[in-house]
């Protein structure tokens, strides 16, 4: 195999029920993924809110869907099918693909997969009544920039982030050794400060993005691959093309 990844040992933090997909392609890329959930994402104990908004969707311009869980959880709780009618925003690809897979069509994906984009992409809308369904705490950018460009904005979270604490296996592979350690999320960065130990030098930190490398860096982490797109798949092209040029 002719990767650049063969043999490397990477750390996947994210959530147990969204590496698989991850692992996956860097054992198909020859790597040796190491699983080391810091986070866990749960449905909200109180889900009044959320029924509210998706029982009142009627009276919204656009609903922005900030990730994939906003739509796993969304649709979780979602008592009628998504009326057709609700025009619908996501936030980057992965996103627009899980609303397609629940026959949803959204209606803008910004080519730059940031809150300040999708902001910006969206024209006149001025006085329009805008549904952000995201995690519970969530960057306050796009609601912020929106609501400057005089939108009615409502925030409702459709799921919780919680810290997770990683099997004994889990440990003992990390103790093993590692050669990247890879942050999907800012929360996966808080995650795995709480728990883990600061990695040695000579470990690659990969950042899905710049505001989860924003928050790397004030972690006191030296970010070394930020992904071009922000997306799994655009994560580990960074981290082939970061090999390719070392080698």
């Amino acid at each position: 195999m002719d990767s650049p990844l063969v043999c490397k040992r990477v750390v996947v933090t994210r959530a147990a029920n969204q590496a698989t997909s991850f692992c996956e392609r860097l054992t198909a890329l020859g790597a040796r993924p190491i699983r080391f959930p810091t986070i866990r994402l749960e449905p909200m104990r109180d889900g009044m809110q959320l029924q509210r908004a998706l029982n009142g969707l009627s009276n919204y311009d656009r609903v922005v869907f900030t990730s994939v869980n906003g739509v796993r959880f969304t649709w979780a709780a979602l008592q009628t099918r998504w009326p057709h009618n609700v025009r619908t925003i996501a936030i980057g690809p992965a996103t627009a693909e899980a609303l397609r897979r629940k026959e949803v069509e959204p209606e803008f994906v910004p080519d730059e997969f940031t809150a300040e984009r999708i902001a910006v992409g969206l024209d006149h809308v001025a006085g329009q009544k805008i549904l952000l369904l995201r995690a519970q705490k969530a960057n306050p950018v796009l609601a912020d920039v929106l609501r400057a460009r005089q939108a009615d904005v409502t925030e409702v979270a459709a799921y919780r982030t919680l810290m997770n604490t990683p099997d004994q296996s889990a440990f003992a592979a990390l103790m093993a050794g590692f050669d990247i350690l890879t942050f999907t999320s800012s929360s996966t960065v808080e995650g795995f400060t709480a728990i883990g130990k600061p990695p040695p030098d000579h470990v690659v930190i990969a950042c899905i993005g710049p505001v989860t490398a924003s928050t790397a860096r004030r972690r006191g982490y030296r970010v070394d691959v930020i992904a071009r797109e922000y997306t799994i798949g655009g994560l580990i092209q960074s981290l082939t093309d970061h090999y390719t040029h070392v080698r």
